[in-house]
This record gives C-alpha cells, structure tokens and sequence, in this order.
C-alpha cells in the first residue's frame, strides 16, 4: 500500500472525479491558499453530452475528452493521481484508491465527492452485454462499432429476416440522449452512408425508440416535446411510448405495453433510460452517522451539500439528491463551484461552516438536439424550437468544451457534418465490440463463443472466443 504522508503546509483538498463538478471545484480554488489533489478513474475530462456524437461518427474523442493533466496543467495547486476510489474514511480524513494493484491513501482536510453516476438497467444488469449505455468513452466506441458493424453484417446476409434485424436500431429511453442518439442513427443512415452499399439501401434502416412513460422529452414538458416527437417522425423514427422492455438479449428486445407483450428483432441496441449513481454514496452513507440515499443511490445532503455530522465533506453533480436539481452539467458545475467557495471562504477565516448560506440551484434551462438544424430550448418560462434552438445548443456546448482547440476542431467537425454528408470519425474495430464480452468471459470462458455468436454474426465466433480466451489465461 502506498500511503501519502506528505507533511501538508496548508489546507489540503481532495477531490473525486474530473467530470464537470470535480473540474471547476478545482478551477475555483485556484487561487485559494490550500492543495489540492484531484483523484479520478479515467485520465480525461469527459464532455458526457456530445458522447452520442462519438457514437454516430461525428467527433472524435479527443474533442469531447481533454486529458485532465493537461487541462490542470498550468493551476499549480493541483496535484492528480489515477484510480478506482474504494474507500472514504470521514472520521480519519482519508481516501483510499486503487491503481492495478496498488493502494494509495490520500489525506484531506476538505472533500468534494464528485463521482458521477453510471447507466441504470433497473436491476438488469446483463442488459449491459446486449445494450451498451451512454456514459463513457468505451460505450461510445462500442456502440459506433455496433452501428457500422450492422450495416456491414446487413450488406453480408443472404435471406430477408437477418438482414432487417441487422437494419433494425432500438434505443431506450426518450430523454435528451435517447433523442439525439436516435435522431442521429437515422441522418447516418439517410445521409452518410446513402449510396455506400450495393446489396443494401440504408435508408431502408428502422429507427425505433421506446419510452416507458407516455412522452418524448417528458421533463421538458408537453410543447417542446411534442415538437421533438414531431421531427423525429418527419425523419423515420418510430416512436413506441407506454412500453416497458422487459428482457434483451442478442437478437432483439422484448416490449410491453397496453397490447401486451411483443419482440422487436434487432442485432444494435443502445440503453439511455436511466441512471444510477456512484457506490462512493453507499460508503459515505455507511460511513456516516446519519446520512441517506436515494432509490437512485444519491446522497442526501445538507442545504450545504456536505453529509450529516461532517461540514467539511461536500457531495454535488450526479451524486448529491437535492429537490429540484437535475442530473445534468448544470447542476454539476453550480455544486462544484458552491463547495470550492465555500472552502476558500473557511481557509481565508471569513466563514465558518455554521454560516454557510444554503446551495441554491439556478435553473439555465435544458437543451436537447433532434437533428441538424433542429433543437428544442428551454429557458425559464421561454420554450422555442428550431433553427434559432439549435443555434443556441451549439453555442452553449461550444462554450462548455474545455481548450480553444477542442472548439475550433468540433467547429469545423460539425460545419463538414451538418453542412454536407461527411462524418470524419468513422473508423471501428472489432474489439471495441468484443471488449465488453472478453471481459464478462473471464469468469465464464466457455460461453464466450455462443455469445460472440450471438452478437456478432457468423463472422464473430472464433474472434470473440480467442480474445476472451487470452484475456481468460492471462489472468490465471
């Protein structure tokens, strides 16, 4: 175990997680008389946002994730280190993470928890192998490697049935990533890929998209999402609402709605239906006299965003339960920045925990693309849609990616793409599909080719089984 026993000469802060909160609580403490050490789990900054647009070949990874190194790299007071946090002890004042193999123990004074959440399949979690969420760069690979792939296995079948399940994309869920995905999948294949095929025509690609509740957009109220729903019909999609999907496998999904039980054949599926937070809030919850957490996993915190008994433990972003703030960037960022002041004010004597002023979430509105061209925008009471809304979503998305190339690049990725056919991320490899497979294999070796089967085609067995396989003997 590696512990860090460096002798701290000021008020040393520890964050986790270099999503939107974790980063500009750092940002804020800049010039803040403390240390800081920023532990995550990934080397990058991840845009979750534009993540579909990776997915769909739009941008590339490098836009929408800035290695968080070189994004600190010039705030002197940041100190970050790489790995898997296991464990927090509130009382001791420590964190304890995890690398390969090796344990480090980081000391704090201060501590922002900023963990995110992950994808929810609602205990089903086996969905996963069949239904890649929405949430990391790994899922955005596989699922592109998905897409294309299905066209491909689509060019290659040799009777009707296969290659309309091949042609055939569900996403569940008809929130703003389950819209943009979808509307995307089917300017991929009406635009992008029109006219590349010979045996097929990607036009003829069904584009379903499933929601359990009864509307596209639902947080975003009726109007706006009656005019998401609008469009994406205008486009192909078929919108299913009131359908619950009640098992996935490798050859499609099955729904259930007000007509009963019935099977969509699909080979590409994709989750974005729901999420649940970081394990970190059942460890603080365990750790704490006290505190709670949601059905989601969310932690409930003080007007203060800090735990029950412990001012100097703050929780924001995906992982904080406060009434009326939404999962998203926004909420995220206003968290972050709320405790990062809150630190500086304590550090610099002007104010003691006990005078904090409670965390007030100002509402920017939300934003959802449908199509190029086409966005749905609301602004307190102010809902628009269209061409103006879509305007508006790429201004503010641009302002919120991180580093003047990051913007120009996506700027002329997106000028290429919505202005003409051409999507220059386009590549995919069969490992960024069987990556998840080989994975979930090493405990189940012997499943791997029946599965790689399964999710691949013909072509996939005998690759699928080798890489499980290897990853199988290298970790005997």
């Amino acid at each position: 175990m590696n512990a860090d026993n460096s002798v701290a000469q000021r008020h040393r802060v520890v964050v986790i997680g270099s999503g939107f909160g974790g980063l500009f609580a750092c940002k804020h403490l800049r010039k803040a008389d403390v240390d800081i050490t920023l532990i995550s789990k990934t080397s990058t900054h991840l845009f979750q946002p534009l993540l579909y647009q990776v997915a769909t070949g739009i941008l590339s990874v490098g836009e929408i994730a800035p290695a968080t190194r070189i994004v600190l790299r010039k705030q002197r007071n940041v100190r970050v280190i790489m790995g898997e946090v296991d464990d927090i002890d509130v009382e001791g004042g420590t964190v304890t993470s995890r690398l390969l193999n090796q344990d480090t123990i980081t000391p704090f004074d201060s501590l922002i928890v900023a963990a995110g959440a992950q994808q929810s399949y609602f205990g089903n979690d086996h969905f996963a192998t069949y239904a890649p969420g929405m949430k990391t760069i790994d899922d955005a690979l596989e699922l592109r490697a998905r897409i294309l792939g299905s066209f491909e296995e689509a060019e290659l079948a040799t009777d009707q049935e296969t290659r309309e399940r091949f042609m055939t994309f569900v996403v569940v869920g008809a929130g703003p990533t389950g819209v943009e995905l979808a509307g995307q999948i089917a300017e991929l294949a009406d635009r992008t890929l029109d006219g590349t095929f010979r045996n097929i025509d990607t036009r003829d690609a069904r584009v379903i998209l499933v929601e359990g509740a009864g509307a596209v957009l639902a947080p975003m109220g009726p109007k706006l999402g009656g005019k998401a729903y609008q469009r994406l019909e205008k486009m192909g999609v078929e919108i299913q609402l009131n359908a619950i999907v009640t098992n996935v496998d490798a050859r499609g999904v099955t729904i259930k709605d007000g007509e009963g039980t019935r099977r969509i054949e699909s080979a590409c599926k994709v989750w974005s239906a729901g999420v649940q937070a970081s394990g970190l809030g059942k460890i603080l919850a365990e750790h704490s006299k006290g505190t709670e957490t949601d059905r989601a996993g969310r932690v409930v915190v003080e007007p203060d965003l800090t735990i029950k008994g412990y001012p100097n433990v703050f929780v924001v972003g995906d992982l904080m339960s406060v009434p009326g703030v939404p999962g998203q960037a926004q909420g995220a960022i206003q968290g972050g920045t709320y405790a990062a002041k809150a630190i500086k004010a304590e550090v610099e004597g002007k104010q003691q925990p006990q005078e904090r002023k409670p965390f007030k979430y100002f509402d920017k509105g939300s934003m959802a693309t449908v199509s190029r061209f086409y966005a749905v925008c609301q602004i307190g009471k102010l809902e628009f849609s269209g061409f103006f809304a879509w305007l508006a979503w790429l201004a503010l998305h641009l302002y919120y990616l991180v580093g003047f190339r990051s913007r120009f690049v996506t700027v002329l990725e997106w000028f290429t793409s919505f202005l003409g056919r051409h999507r220059g991320q386009m590549a995919a490899t069969e490992q960024w599909v069987f990556a998840r497979l080989a994975l979930e294999a090493l405990d189940k070796p012997d499943d791997a080719r029946e599965l790689a089967k399964q999710i691949g085609g013909e072509s996939a067995p005998e690759s699928g089984k080798s890489v499980a396989n290897t990853r199988a003997a290298e970790a005997s």
